[in-house]
């Protein structure tokens, strides 16, 4: 049935070709043959420059016969009568290639490999030199080649993304865009099992050497999913071009125990092209964390101090294959899959010391916990990719299936001098998870004003189950259910999304405007108690971006979008964690979304030496999700989310880069930011209001052209919550890579956290109660990484940047 469908599918594709390149009248008046004209566009280094477009013209009149766009490997063909014709080629930040003479006359011209040369002042316009090598800032989205940071060397994707400007990823893995927690993180442009049922931990599985670049879009266009209050971060893996056998293999050993192999293999070979990237890792994280409670009852006071120790060790690997079939220019089919799998033991170790109202000693208990992990991942791609005699002429299909399991069994044991006998306890936390996708989009393109329209049509399709079992040993040995707190919970989300775009440019100015509706048919279900929750809702979310190419090297960018939030099944569920009985986060099945306008305007300004990209954002916030702390008699705190305010946030952020030398290379980026909220939860008035901000300066030295240098210091500032504030956190990191064996090894070696810093610190203050917590997830890290290429050339410092409408940096264009 499914080879099927997919048999049905290219014929449909085949017919609408048929339908897009016959004329008026059904035939070409005056020619009974046709004719090739093929070639291959370039840039200077040889990579294929896609969606460039590619005109014939009649050389008498100059009269318009037939034109194209590249492929995603630069390559053209395009059908024509027997003839003499003058051939334009076309591409932002490129100088146009004319030929004046293609003759047809005698049978098809093949031109071969067509180089097209930069034009070195819009390239300074649009490209960021930044500690990732090239920043590309486009009409939606930025974007980061990675690489060049020598402290991501050996990491993973948690690591990484803690290093690109705006972002930001706390002790507790938490990701963070422009101080949000409400992001989206996307893998190839689409949601993906890499990115786990628990983010945070999927994400320390992956190595960095699988990742081949970062795009921010903290303003989506219409194109994109409307999930994610502060934006999209899309994470690209790595997948190469280029004709034959290409590959590059990194290697990391490090201490605390850090040890990963990651690799990625490319063969391209006339209409085919294989793909494959492997990273399996050992890791060993130590932390610690200590904290102080005191509470305040009618007719008492008391205390306790909490220190932990906790040691999470984790093994596996994440394997991905492809493949690519091109039967010719303007079609091409990838398939491709993914599987991972680890295993996890964590141990943790808790000490409370109970104080009366006077500060004595009262008691002092111990708390353990053992845990084993098995989570696993895969999923399965089909895309289908078509483009038209028109140039820029695009459809394309999707579909998507991935799975998640996680299979968590834990047992703690609690003791103390005053128990008469030890409380042991047995957790089991199974979760599963499905995803379907299906998603079509479609472009046309138009000649007047360089205009095209887009659409699409999108269905997500998801269910999660988790079972959480909780039981409890007797003195005589048996195990006996606690029902308070075991229960399965069921989440079944399904999203019908359709959206409508235009984008035109007039001159120096480009715009594009959009429209996106989304349909979400959600429920939840507690299989034990039968407690259903289901909502239904249509929204809709338009979005505008303005680019503006200024003289003097100055760039001007306007965007406006309406976002959503909705609370992800975590949130939702309300299950008690026992690995700290006294600090209990909980879920709440009765959270609604959060919907969001966003504005920014922004500002890029170009000298010969430097780069600085500023702007200002406003941001709206309605229905906002707060986590709410209670304290009871017993000193147990007890967090949960609950719909309670709005928010109005403002901010500036800028990223600096100046190459003082050509040896030695400053970057700055820093993001400052206003919130204001007012809400209130059961009659306590819950109004904060905090100026903050975060930054990060790092600067590199080149040394004989072989040696590099680089340190950077990161730093956030305190901020206000609704129940206390957060303090300020900082980390030093240095690196250092060389270049062997010719320019195809390099090895490096970097030091995360040098000061040790690096710790989450925060105070919380309610009528029941103060609490004082430090938390260090991980301590310092040292790792050191030999990576070999073969076949692959090293990443210029300074890669192409493109313009609003520039086809460099894919990833999303294609995933949404």
């Amino acid at each position: 049935m499914r080879l099927g469908f997919l048999y049905v599918l290219l014929i449909a594709l085949n017919t609408i070709n048929g339908f897009a390149q016959r004329p008026e009248g059904g035939g070409r008046p005056g020619a009974d043959v046709e004719r090739t004209v093929r070639g291959i566009v370039t840039d200077a280094g040889g990579q294929s420059i896609p969606l460039a477009s590619v005109v014939l013209r009649g050389m008498r009149d100059t009269t318009y016969m037939t034109g194209a766009a590249t492929d995603m490997d630069g390559r053209f063909e395009v059908k024509v009568r027997p003839g003499r014709f003058i051939l334009r080629i076309s591409f932002i930040s490129f100088e146009d290639l004319v030929l004046r003479e293609v003759n047809t006359l005698a049978g098809d011209a093949d031109l071969g490999t067509l180089t097209l040369k930069p034009k070195s002042e819009l390239i300074d316009e649009v490209t960021v030199t930044a500690e990732k090598g090239a920043m590309q800032l486009q009409l939606d989205k930025r974007i980061y080649n990675v690489d060049k940071d020598l402290s991501n060397r050996g990491s993973n994707a948690q690591d990484l993304l803690n290093n690109i400007p705006s972002v930001s990823v706390d002790v507790d893995g938490n990701v963070s865009l422009r101080g949000s927690q409400n992001v989206r993180i996307l893998i190839d442009g689409k949601p993906s099992s890499l990115t786990g049922m628990s983010g945070s931990d999927a994400l320390r599985r992956l190595p960095s050497g699988m990742i081949d670049k970062v795009e921010l879009v903290t303003n989506a266009s219409a194109r994109s999913d409307a999930e994610g209050e502060a934006g999209i971060i899309n994470i690209v893996l790595k997948k190469d071009k280029r004709d034959g056998l290409n590959g590059a293999i990194e290697t990391s050993v490090g201490w605390p125990h850090n040890h990963s192999l990651s690799g990625n293999i490319n063969y391209r070979q006339g209409k085919w092209n294989i793909f494959s990237n492997l990273g399996v890792s050992y890791r060993e994280n130590p932390g610690v964390g200590k904290s102080y409670q005191q509470f305040f009852q009618p007719d008492t006071t008391f205390a306790y101090s909490r220190d932990r120790t906790h040691t999470r060790t984790s093994y596996g690997g994440n394997f991905r294959l492809g493949t690519e079939w091109s039967p010719d220019a303007k079609t091409s089919v990838t398939v491709s899959g993914l599987y991972g799998r680890s295993w996890g033991d964590n141990v943790a170790e808790l000490n409370y010391t109970d104080m009366d109202g006077e500060g004595a000693v009262s008691r002092l208990v111990q708390r353990s916990e053992s845990e084993s992990e098995l989570p696993q991942n895969g999923e399965a791609n089909l895309n289908l990719r078509r483009t038209f005699k028109v140039p820029e002429q695009l459809l394309t299909f999707d579909a998507r299936w991935f799975y998640n399991e996680e299979f968590r069994d834990s047992q703690i044991d609690e003791t103390s001098a005053s128990y008469t006998s030890p409380l042991i306890q047995r957790v089991n936390n199974d979760q599963t998870e499905t995803n379907y996708l299906i998603q079509t989009d479609y472009t046309h393109p138009f000649s007047k004003y360089e205009a095209r329209i887009e659409t699409g049509l999108k269905a997500n399709m998801r269910q999660l189950t988790t079972d959480y079992l909780v039981e409890q040993q007797s003195e005589t040995g048996t195990w006996a259910t606690l029902p308070e707190f075991s229960n399965s919970f069921m989440y079944d989300e399904k999203i019908y999304a359709g959206y409508l775009m235009g984008r035109m440019k007039l001159k120096a100015l480009s715009m594009q405007i959009g429209l996106r509706a989304e349909l979400s048919d959600i429920g939840t279900r507690l299989l034990l108690t039968d407690e259903t929750n289901d909502w239904l809702y249509f929204n809709l979310f338009p979005s505008a971006h303005f680019f503006y190419e200024l003289k003097r090297g100055n760039t001007l960018q306007l965007s406006y979008s309406r976002r959503i939030s909705r609370p992800n099944p975590r949130e939702l569920l309300p299950f008690m964690s026992l690995s700290d009985n006294r600090n209990i986060r909980l879920g709440n099945p009765d959270l609604q979304p959060e919907f969001t306008n966003s504005f920014e305007l922004g500002h890029l300004k170009n000298w010969a030496k430097g780069t600085l990209l500023s702007s200002v954002y406003y941001r709206y916030r309605t229905g906002v999700r707060q986590n709410i702390a209670e304290g009871d008699s017993t000193g147990r705190i007890i967090s949960f989310p609950v719909n309670m305010a709005t928010q109005h946030a403002v901010g500036i952020e800028f990223t600096f880069s100046y190459e003082i030398f050509r040896w030695w290379r400053f970057n700055l980026n820093g993001n400052g930011y206003y919130n204001r909220s007012e809400g209130s939860y059961q009659g306590q008035n819950l109004f904060a209001q905090t100026f903050s901000a975060n930054g990060r300066v790092m600067t590199r030295f080149t040394i004989a052209k072989r040696l590099e240098l680089q340190t950077s210091f990161n730093y956030s500032a305190p901020e206000n919550t609704p129940q206390g504030f957060t303090k300020s956190m900082y980390n030093w990191d240095a690196g250092a890579s060389i270049d062997v064996l010719k320019g195809n090894g390099t090895v490096s070696l970097s030091v995360r956290d040098i000061l040790n810093t690096r710790k989450r610190r925060w105070e919380t203050d309610t009528p029941e109660f103060h609490s004082e917590s430090e938390f260090q997830w991980r301590v310092r890290q040292i790792t050191a990484t030999f990576t070999y290429r073969f076949n692959q050339k090293k990443r210029n410092r300074t890669e192409r940047g493109g313009g609003p409408d520039s086809g460099g940096g894919g990833g999303m264009d294609e995933g949404f």
